[in-house]
């Protein structure tokens, strides 16, 4: 079962992916804080008020730690997922801060949560409200779908021709001993030092300093992509023929870039120091390092030993790829549009500035 904390929740979503994970055995030894399907979490410790919905088709429970809570909404007058959309808002984030104490580590006890004013409309806006909201995750969603599937094929087919050695014509190539087991005759044992051209950063860019819109987006080490849009020069002019490789120094985040960007601290970009395609360097260099604490992962990186593939052989796998990325990046662009759309309109549907009376109530909505 999953045991949740505080890092796995990135902009109002549950990444289970990075959740610790406890036996059934222990779970039946633990009371409190279980999960139901459509539980709302919400951290009260450290980076205070980050809210999420357990609502994942693989666990119908888990647990949270004593840093986190869980909200019900009753259903009779207040809507569950309004009040998901509720906590989000900035009017409910602006409102926890104030109760907040602490400096170096804040935090807000359940008895001062308690004091913190709520205001709703009657549920049948309520349901309205959350009609609107949820058909733009409900096509991120869709969308993420997509991206995990042709992010699957590319990852697929590496492996068959990379890890396997099922490339085409491998018939006529015998494997041969090497320092890191039986690789293809022809094929290089190499540091991942040797293929790396670390790029200058450029400018940093921070949350306080960019903007839900704007021509540029600046890429992050989080989970998610992009940590927001500016609209200067992008410090680096990636695209589909010329791409870039970001890592996360802290998080070990690998992601091909094909347009132009920005970025935020501790994101290292770059390319292929030898003639070979950055789009294979990519899949040869992921998932070598993984974070497990708080530090820097760059130079474990660059001491990997990799077998790297004869040139003709990269450039046919990237000619397979290349339309991949693109139709993968193009859903990434897709979702950031409707994540600002929606993010936009939540404050103005939950403070009621949008009048959404002659909307039809979907009749499928949450009964808390």
């Amino acid at each position: 079962m999953p045991f949740l904390n505080s890092t796995n929740i990135d902009r109002n979503r549950i990444d289970l992916g990075s959740a610790n994970l406890i036996s059934l055995e222990k779970y039946a030894q633990i009371k409190k804080g279980r999960l139901r399907p459509m539980d709302i979490v919400m951290t009260t410790r450290g980076t205070i008020g980050k809210v999420a919905l357990f609502n994942d088709r693989r666990y119908s429970t888990g647990l949270i730690n004593a840093q986190m809570l869980i909200m019900r909404a009753d259903g009779r007058t207040l809507d569950q997922l309004f009040l998901f959309y509720y906590l989000c808002s900035r009017v409910f984030q602006d409102l926890v801060r104030n109760f907040a104490s602490g400096a170096a580590q804040p935090q807000i006890p359940i008895r001062d949560l308690i004091d913190v004013p709520v205001s709703y409309p009657p549920l049948s806006t309520q349901r309205r409200i959350v009609a609107i909201l949820s058909a733009y995750d409900d096509l991120i969603e869709n969308n993420t779908r997509r991206i995990a599937i042709l992010e699957e094929i590319a990852q697929n087919l590496y492996r068959e021709w990379f890890v396997h050695f099922r490339y085409p014509g491998h018939e006529d190539v015998p494997l041969v001993d090497s320092p890191l087991g039986p690789i293809a005759k022809g094929w290089e044992p190499l540091r991942v030092e040797s293929l790396v051209n670390r790029l200058p950063a450029g400018n940093t860019y921070r949350q306080s300093t960019v903007s839900k819109t704007g021509s540029v987006p600046v890429i992050d080490q989080s989970r998610s992509i992009v940590l927001g849009y500016h609209s200067n020069e992008p410090d680096h002019k990636a695209a589909p023929d010329a791409p870039i490789i970001i890592f996360g120094d802290h998080t070990c985040k690998i992601q091909l870039m094909i347009e132009p960007f920005s970025l935020g601290p501790n994101v290292v970009p770059f390319t292929c120091k030898q003639d070979l395609p950055v789009s294979y360097l990519y899949f040869l260099v992921s998932d070598l390092v993984e974070t497990h604490e708080y530090k820097r992962h760059w130079t474990e990186l660059m001491n990997k030993e990799v077998v790297v593939a004869p040139r003709p052989l990269a450039v046919q796998f990237e000619a397979f790829v290349a339309p991949i990325f693109q139709q993968a990046y193009c859903q990434v662009r897709k979702n950031a549009v409707l994540r600002r759309t929606r993010d936009l309109l939540l404050p103005r549907l939950i403070s009621g500035q949008l009048d959404v009376s002659d909307l039809p109530i979907d009749t499928g909505g949450s009964d808390g």
